[in-house]
C-alpha cells in the first residue's frame, strides 16, 4: 500500500483527520456566503499558524467540516479551541446582525466531532465534505417546484 508521507526529523508520518463543528442548537448562521468565505479564510489563517495544512473546507447552514493533515506534536485541542474562539469572536464582530441568530454569546456547540481518516480513503471523504449542503439544497428545489 502507498501512503503519502510526511517527514520530521525523527519520524515518518502521515496524520489526516475529519473534524466537523457545529453551531450553537443547529442555528443556520451559515447560510450567507460572505459570512462562509469568512470563515474559511480564517480556518486557514489560524491552521497556517499551527501548521497545519487544510486539505478541504466546506460548510453546511449549521456546521462546517475540515479535512487536515498534521504533524504529530499537533495539540489537537488547541487547534480546534482556537478555531472555535477565533472564528467566533471574528464573525460576530464583522457581520454583527448574526448576534440575532444567535443563543446569548454562544456561536458553536460546546462539542464537536474529530476522526482520523484512515477507515475510508481520502477521496471519498473528500468527495463527502464536498457534497455538503447540496443535497438540503436539492430538495429545496423540489419543493419549491411542487
Amino acid at each position: 500500500m502507498l501512503y503519502d508521507l510526511d517527514k520530521g526529523s525523527h519520524s515518518v508520518y502521515s496524520l489526516h483527520y475529519h473534524f466537523v463543528q457545529c453551531v450553537k442548537y443547529r442555528r443556520k448562521a451559515l447560510d450567507n456566503q460572505n459570512i462562509v468565505d469568512f470563515l474559511k479564510m480564517k480556518i486557514h489563517q489560524i491552521s497556517n499558524t499551527f501548521e497545519v495544512e487544510v486539505v478541504n473546507i466546506e460548510c453546511d447552514k449549521d456546521h462546517f467540516h475540515v479535512l487536515f493533515n498534521a504533524k504529530p506534536t499537533l495539540n489537537i485541542p488547541k487547534y480546534i479551541n482556537a478555531i472555535k474562539t477565533i472564528t467566533s469572536r471574528e464573525i460576530r464582530k464583522n457581520y454583527p446582525g448574526i448576534k440575532t441568530m444567535l443563543w446569548k454569546d454562544a456561536f458553536w456547540s460546546r462539542s464537536y466531532f474529530i476522526a482520523t481518516t484512515g477507515q475510508v480513503t481520502l477521496d471519498v471523504l473528500k468527495q463527502y465534505v464536498d457534497d455538503q449542503g447540496k443535497h438540503a439544497t436539492d430538495e429545496e428545489d423540489q419543493n419549491t417546484s411542487n
